[in-house]
């Protein structure tokens, strides 16, 4: 044992039978654990079952160590890989009652829910839902030993031991060679049945005979993709979590650029990695400007500068092609940057993004804070006809028929009403905006003066018709001005 780890470890003599050395053999088991931190508790709790069993009158019971989290009685629990749900009746370690148990203890959870015959057996991890589903293939960090009896070669068939379980595999190496004595690499572990690995997990590999310990290694990436070699970008994520398996940011820096833009409540949850450490990698990725968040969404730098480059693009050629135009539509802005988003809900997310700089929104539209919609030439003349129109009869303008009865004329209202110059009283009334306040003030002097006032009072007072009048006054009614009583109108207060 000279070549290996414990080469000054003690030695001491124990018997079972007589009880000679077990007193040693404890103090020095404290001596070595005194300045040991406890397992910390990362709130993602597996109990990996290495033994089950039925008692009669309690149901089905099963054990192991508990890690990363903790477990409480009455608790919902799943079973992996096969997903079945069940409830923590009980909860005992070393013989003894607990209301929960923490990362680090012997637990004995009672499942009665379960069938100790056919639902669970001795491999299985006991977790909760939220963190996902069982892999099939999986990226690893793979080092194979330095007393190993040969070299591991490609496509080999050997035995996975994960936590209690012992999977049959096969490896496939990205650089498609032999793994000699001493030498790690990049590889994939392609399991026979699915088991619940995280990301930060350490293994053994045994050869298929189980003779003989092959190599070791880290799990990379839980939810590996089967491909014969990497693309560059997934060899980049591989490559950084390989060099520094141990620590949080390069993990969640890989996994952004990787995937481009990932919820960020969903965020490496098959991890070794608390919550609040991956948070923190984020905020202080986000503050060095590697990632951006928006909302429950953190994106890659790169990534989310080419989303806002498009769409500027396409709100500029808006801008270009239609000027008379308050902006581009949100619906148009959104069917051109659909191949782009992976999730639905990140649009709204990136809208608001947007219109923190540069960009404005206006009701359903986009636009450059610079833009300021102008008629296009052929245009102009149309406004103006319609400014006129509207001016002639400030009170009592013509219907929206008559007053643009033809397309050009439709386009140079749309217009004035986008940029308020125009405002629709009602689907056939429109006014200039500036004789809607003249009316607005007109009306409330003469409440003011005269008391609560009829429709046909205040449209001679206007000079104006009902069919003006009573949708001006329901605006007003709306917006606060006036309160209708009865047939009367009087102002609010």
């Amino acid at each position: 044992m000279v070549d290996t780890p414990f080469a000054g470890a003690p030695i001491i003599a124990t018997s079972v039978v007589s009880g000679r050395g077990i007193d040693h053999l404890k103090a020095a088991l404290a001596r070595a654990l005194s300045d040991t931190p406890p397992p910390p508790d990362i709130g993602k709790p597996r109990l990996s079952v290495d033994r089950v069993f039925k008692l009669q009158g309690i149901g089905t019971v099963v054990t192991g160590t508990l890690t990363g989290g903790t477990f409480r009685r009455g608790q919902t629990v799943v079973i992996q890989p096969s997903g079945r749900s069940a409830r923590i009746r009980s909860i005992q370690s070393h013989g003894r009652d607990f209301e929960q148990s923490g990362p680090g203890t012997r637990t004995a959870l009672n499942l009665p829910d379960l069938d100790a015959l056919e639902d669970i057996r001795r491999g299985d991890v006991v977790t909760l839902a939220e963190f996902g589903g069982p892999s099939r293939i999986i990226d690893v960090l793979m080092e194979i030993s330095s007393r190993a009896s040969r070299p591991l070669k490609t496509d080999t068939r050997v035995h996975v031991h994960h936590g209690s379980g012992n999977i049959a595999a096969r490896v496939a190496f990205y650089t498609g060679k032999d793994l000699a004595r001493g030498e790690s690499a990049l590889a994939q572990l392609r399991l026979e049945t699915p088991a619940f690995v995280f990301a930060g997990d350490r293994f053994i590999v045994r050869d298929w005979a189980e003779q003989n310990t092959l190599a070791g290694g880290i799990v990379l990436d839980p939810d590996a993709s089967r491909r014969p070699f990497p693309s560059q970008l997934r060899a980049e994520l591989l490559g950084q979590r390989a060099r520094r398996p141990d620590e949080v940011r390069y993990f969640v820096a890989s996994q952004v650029a990787h995937d481009g833009t990932v919820r960020r409540s969903q965020l490496l949850l098959k991890s070794r990695f608390s919550a609040s450490a991956i948070s923190d990698a984020v905020s202080h990725l986000a503050a060095s400007g590697e990632l951006v968040l928006a909302e429950d969404f953190v994106s890659d730098a790169r990534s989310w500068q080419a989303l806002r480059d498009r769409a500027a693009d396409a709100i500029d050629e808006q801008h270009r092609a239609h000027p008379e135009q308050v902006g581009l539509s949100l619906t148009e802005l959104r069917a051109v940057l659909k191949r782009q988003l992976p999730f639905p809900e990140l649009f709204d997310a990136f809208v608001r993004d947007l219109s923190k700089s540069e960009f404005v929104r206006v009701g359903a539209a986009i636009r450059r804070a610079a833009h300021r919609p102008v008629l296009s030439a052929q245009l102009e003349a149309a406004g103006r006809r319609l400014r006129a129109t509207l001016s002639a009869k400030p009170f009592d303008p013509p219907s929206r028929k008559e007053l643009a009865p033809d397309p050009v004329l439709q386009q140079a209202l749309r217009f004035l009403i986008e940029t308020r110059e125009a405002l629709e009283i009602n689907a056939e009334v429109v006014m200039a905006a500036e004789s809607v306040r003249r009316a607005t003030e007109l009306i409330r002097q003469f409440i003011g003066a005269h008391g609560p006032a009829t429709v046909g009072e205040l449209r001679q007072a206007l000079g104006s018709s009902r069919r003006v009048v009573v949708p001006l006054l329901e605006r007003l009614d709306r917006d606060g001005v006036t309160l209708r009583q009865g047939d009367k109108r009087s102002l609010r207060r």
